[in-house]
Formats: C-alpha cells, structure tokens, sequence
C-alpha cells in the first residue's frame, strides 16, 4: 500500500506542477533550474552506487518538451547537454566497459564532417549553430551508451527508470489538458496541429507523448499489482494517448503502439502456456482500448483524424507526398551524398545546401539521410555501429525485455523527428544495458 500511496503522490504533484507554472510560466525557468542541482546532490551523496544517474537522466529526458514547450529551457541543447554532463559524472563514480570504445571511435568517426564544415566558405552559415544543433544529438548518444554499455541493472530498478521518466510526462499531458481544453475548438485540418500540442512543435511532443503511451502500458501490464494501480495506469495510457494522437502527428504516436506490439510480442515469447493465454487477453484488451480512444478522437475531430492517418487533406483528397514533405528532404539528402560520397558536404551545412534542391533552408528530420548527405562515408559506418552494437549485445542480455522496444523507438524517431531532443539517445543506451533479474552473489551494479 505504501508502494501505491507514494506513486499516486508522485502522479499528483506532477499534475500540480503542470497547474503551478500555467498559472505562473516563470516558474517553468526555476523548475528547469531545480532538476540538475537536485539530481547532482543525490548523485554526488551516493556517489552513484545505485546508477542514480540513470534516474535524474530518465526525468531530464521525460521534461526536456514540457520545459522547452514552457519556456524552462535555458536553450534547445539545454537537456541533452545535461544528459552529457550527468553521464560523465556517472563515469567518474562508476567506471565504463572497456568495450564501450566503439562509441569513441563512432565520435571520431563525426570529426571529418566537422573539418569539412570549418573549411567550408558559405558565408550564410553560423557554423558554430550548425555544429551544436546538428551534433548534439549523436554525441549525447555516444556519451550514454558508453556509460550504459554491459552496465548491470536489475529489472526492478529499470522499470524505475521508466515510471521516473512518465512522471513528466504526465506533467506534460495536463498542461496539454489545460492549454487546450477542447480538441474539437481547434482542429480544422489535417496538418499537424500547434493547438493541441500546448503551442510548441507537433513532432516533438507526439514523440514524448508516444513512449509516454509504451511507459503508461508496462507500468499497467508489469508493475500494477492492485486494483488502483492498474485504475491510475489505465486511466494515464487512455489521457496519453488520445493527447498524443490529437497532436496530428503520426510518427510518435506509431512509434508508441509499435513499441507495444514489440513488447507483447516478447512478453508472448518468454512465457509459458499460462502466461501466453494472459498476453492473449492484454492483446484484446489493448486492442479494445485502441478502438475506443480512436472512436473518440475521431469523434473530438469530426473524421479528420481519420484522413490524415490516410494521408488526404481535410476534403478528403489523396495527398501528394505521405510524409509530409520528408521524401524531398530525404531525396535532396541522397543526391548530396552520391555528389560528395566520401566526406559528404560538412556536419551541419545541409540546411542551407538544401535551398538550391528545394528553395529553401530545410532542417533534416531523417538522421539517416542527414549523416549520409553530412559526413558521407564515415556517417554510414557511424550508423553501422549504431545498428550492429546493441543488437550484437542483446545476443548475452536476453533478460531485457523492453530492447526491442526501446530498440525500435530510437529507430522510427531518428527517421520522423532526427535527434532534436534527448529521448531518442538516451532511450537507445538503455538497450546496452545488462539486464538481470537478480546479481548472482552480488549486490551492487558493476559494470560487466
């Protein structure tokens, strides 16, 4: 009962704090000043003995949108630089793997696209911006896998990574509730809505509120023992869901379900006949809820949710392009690749090299393309050993059982939304996590 108490406190100070700072939107700034001070306190108290790093950085992750979308935010890099400095910290206690190297090499591989950048003469470009917006990301990655990489955890203390990082999140729902009370008010087309997205960018917060629907699902699947918790965790996965899908932004809210369906699928797997007739009935029960938080939102929206999952405009028509204008990026990313396939054209200069294909200065939302295009050749082994090193250690680390989920929302985000917060690379180093039920005669979390 305890347990329940203290996480429904949890819920609700986060609801309050949503309330607090719409009434009071400076206390967003003294809120996005508070988390890293008290977050490095309890790191430097217990000198991350029990991976508190992975706690304050899980909560960084899960507000970086709410702060940006209230203003808290210092600047855009704000939380993935945090996430940087928290995880060098954790080192500093902890250690690393040895093998953790790869991601060094994957850093080195990012410095010919930067040599190329500063040689570069396009006067139009603010290097040093281009550089940090573009390089934030991948480096944030790298930087956390190497603290994360063969890291021992139990699954107990991951799933509290998970419930810390959704405890913003729901913060972030409820000043949706508040900023937007009435979907039906502002929605008059198929385009991606700023309304209903608290004023800030659709893909964003669809992105943060689609793991927010995964992190609300295994908390009511694997962490709800009483009835009031799996009351609280449905009603949160229902409010979730039905905000994130009336953001109009496909690519979260497909990336949220898909990490579901990966979830029930290895959950099916590992259990026995007993346990496969259980996720039998979560699959239908899912697939109950899905209908009737779509029916609904189909209903606060009058059918133009419906078309724009079908890809046609508010009357109706088919569309020209299915991912909102992405293919020419991606397509201009290509050509600039094949044109220059072994440097590529210089980390950050796509934006502005875009204008001569498209006629206009075009931000990558494909991180794919953007290292092709960017840093060439060196950018496809970079992606190469994104790709290859978690699924080579999930091969000894089959106790986890979130990997391919939290796997498949690095890759789908990475394609709609490239790394423009910190949850897709944080996210990405809790698969190389060494996942265990309990440590063998031991009692602490070494790194492997």
């Amino acid at each position: 009962m305890k347990k329940t108490l203290s996480y429904n406190y949890l819920v609700f100070i986060h609801a309050v704090i949503a309330l607090a700072i719409f009434a009071v939107p400076f206390l967003s700034k003294i809120y996005g000043l508070i988390i890293p001070v008290l977050g490095f306190l309890l790191i430097v108290k217990n000198k991350n003995k029990n991976n508190e790093v992975l706690f304050v950085t899980a909560y960084l992750v899960g507000v970086e949108v709410f702060l940006r979308m209230t203003g808290g935010n210092f600047n855009n890099e704000y939380v993935k630089v945090l996430v940087i400095f928290f995880m060098l910290t954790g080192m500093i206690y902890s250690n690393f793997s040895v093998n953790a190297s790869i991601y060094l090499f994957f850093l080195l591989l990012l410095i010919p696209g930067v040599l190329v950048t500063n040689a570069s003469e396009n006067l139009n470009t603010d290097i040093r911006k281009a550089l940090v917006f573009n390089l934030s990301g991948p480096v944030c990655l790298a930087i956390a896998s190497i603290y994360t990489l063969k890291r021992r955890i139990l699954f107990p203390d991951l799933q509290k990574v998970i419930t810390i990082m959704g405890l913003p999140i729901i913060t972030t729902v409820v000043y949706l509730f508040l900023y937007n009370p009435s979907v039906k008010d502002v929605v008059t087309g198929t385009q991606s809505n700023f309304e209903t997205s608290g004023g800030f960018g659709p893909n964003q917060v669809s992105t943060i509120l689609g793991l927010g629907m995964f992190i609300f699902f295994s908390q009511l699947v694997l962490s709800s023992k009483l009835k009031s918790e799996m009351f609280l965790n449905g009603a949160l996965l229902i409010f979730v869901s039905y905000r994130g899908i009336a953001t109009f932004s496909r690519g979260g809210v497909i990336s949220g379900v898909a990490m579901i369906i990966f979830l029930l699928f290895l959950l099916y797997y590992v259990s026995n006949r007993k346990g496969k007739s259980k996720v039998g009935l979560i699959l239908l029960l899912v697939g109950f809820l899905g209908v009737g938080i779509w029916s609904y939102t189909s209903l606060q929206t009058r059918g133009l949710i419906e078309k724009r999952y079908a890809n046609k405009d508010a009357k109706g028509r088919d569309k020209s392009d299915r991912l909102g204008g992405r293919e020419a990026i991606i397509d201009a990313d290509l050509k600039l690749f094949l044109d220059n396939p072994i440097l590529g054209i210089g980390a950050g200069m796509g934006k502005d090299i875009r204008r001569e294909a498209l006629g206009q200065s075009v931000a990558a939302h494909n991180e794919i393309s953007r290292m092709l295009s960017e840093h060439g050749l060196f950018g496809i082994f970079g992606f190469l050993i994104l790709i290859v090193v978690p699924l080579v250690t999930y091969i000894n680390n089959r106790q986890h059982l979130y990997f391919f989920s939290f796997f498949i929302f690095w890759l789908l985000t990475i394609n709609h939304a490239a790394m423009r917060i910190a949850a897709p690379a944080f996210v990405y180093a809790l698969t190389l996590l060494s996942v265990q039920v309990k440590f063998p005669g031991k009692t602490n979390n070494p790194v492997d």
